[in-house]
C-alpha cells in the first residue's frame, strides 16, 4: 500500500517539514474586501497582519473548492498512489472536512480517507508529519490512523486573544456571551471543547500577564493528569519576541520538556487578529 499524506496550510508546517516527509499542502484562502489571496502563496504572514491593521473591514476565509482537491487526489493516484489521508482542520470551525467526506464517495481511483483533525495550526501539522512518517515506513493505515486517534486525543490549548469580532462574526465563537468582556478590556482566554470540539470562552482576566498565568495553570494540570511526556508548543500572531519570550519563560518551569514554536498565519489569524497568543501541548510523539 502506497500512502499520500494531505494536509491544509492552516497546519503551519515548515517547508523543510513539508519536503522531508512529501506532504502535499492545500492553500486555504484569506479574502479582503473582493480581494482573494492564497495563504503563503500570494500573501505572507507579516504582510496580512499590515493589511489586516490598515483595511477597515474584517478579512474572510474561503475553503479550496472541491474540483480543487479532486484535481489534487487524481494526481495523485496517478503518481501511484491508492490511499490518501486528507487531514484538515476541525469540522466545527469550517465545513471543509465534511464536504470532502461527502465527495470522497464518489471517488472510484484512489481511496481518500478524510481525518478530521479537531484542532488546526502547527497541531493539526504534527498529525500530518507523523502520518507521512509513518506512510513513508511502510506502516498499514489502520496504525497509522490509530497514532492520529492516540495523538488526537492528548490535544489542549489556551488561547488568548485581544479581540473577538471576528471569532463572533463567523459563528466560530460557541459561547458569544464572552464578547462583552471586549468592552470591560476583558481578556478572554479560548480552547477546543473537549467534548463538542468548538471553540468557547474558558475564563476571562483583566490582563495579558494574568491570561498568560491562567493558561500555565491550564498546561500544569494537563501535565499532571497524563502518564506520558508532552510536547509544548508556543504560537505568536506576527510577535515573535513576545512568542520567544515566553517561551523562554516556560522552559525555565519545565526544562526538561521540548517546546516549539510556531505562528498564526492569515486564514487563523483572520480570526483571531492581531497580537493573540497561544500555548498548546501534544503526546510528545518523539519520546513516546
Amino acid at each position: 500500500m502506497k500512502i499520500a499524506i494531505v494536509t491544509d496550510s492552516t497546519s503551519y508546517l515548515p517547508q523543510e517539514t513539508v519536503d522531508k516527509y512529501n506532504i502535499t499542502v492545500v492553500p486555504i484562502e484569506v479574502v479582503f474586501n473582493t480581494k482573494t489571496y492564497r495563504e503563503d502563496i500570494d500573501i505572507t504572514t507579516s504582510e496580512f497582519y499590515k493589511l489586516l491593521q490598515e483595511s477597515p473591514e474584517l478579512p474572510s476565509t474561503a475553503q479550496p473548492s472541491i474540483g480543487e482537491m479532486m484535481k489534487i487526489y487524481d494526481k495523485l493516484a496517478k503518481e501511484g498512489y491508492d490511499t490518501v489521508i486528507s487531514i484538515h482542520l476541525a469540522s466545527t470551525i469550517s465545513g471543509f472536512v465534511n464536504n470532502l467526506k461527502s465527495a470522497a464517495k464518489t471517488i472510484d481511483n484512489i481511496n481518500v480517507v478524510v481525518y478530521d483533525s479537531h484542532i488546526t495550526v502547527r497541531l493539526m501539522g504534527y498529525l500530518a508529519q507523523e502520518a507521512a512518517r509513518m506512510s513513508q515506513e511502510n506502516k498499514p493505515l489502520d496504525e497509522i490512523i490509530d497514532l492520529l486517534d492516540t495523538l488526537r486525543s492528548s490535544i489542549g490549548e489556551s488561547f488568548v486573544v485581544n479581540d473577538l469580532k471576528n471569532l463572533v462574526k463567523g459563528g466560530r465563537l460557541s459561547n458569544t456571551s464572552a464578547v462583552i468582556g471586549t468592552v470591560l478590556n476583558i481578556k478572554p482566554l479560548l480552547e477546543f471543547d473537549d467534548q463538542t470540539h468548538k471553540i468557547v470562552a474558558y475564563d476571562k482576566v483583566r490582563s495579558i500577564k494574568k491570561a498568560k498565568l491562567k493558561a500555565e495553570e491550564k498546561l500544569s494540570k494537563a501535565m499532571d493528569s497524563v502518564d506520558y511526556p508532552l510536547r509544548l508548543l508556543v504560537i505568536d500572531a506576527d510577535d515573535r519576541k513576545d512568542g520567544d519570550r515566553w517561551a523562554s519563560e516556560i522552559h525555565e518551569k519545565y526544562p526538561d520538556v521540548t517546546i516549539d514554536r510556531s505562528y498564526f498565519g492569515p486564514v487563523i489569524g483572520a480570526h483571531l487578529g492581531k497580537d493573540a497568543l497561544a500555548i498548546a501541548w501534544i503526546r510528545d510523539f518523539e519520546k513516546s
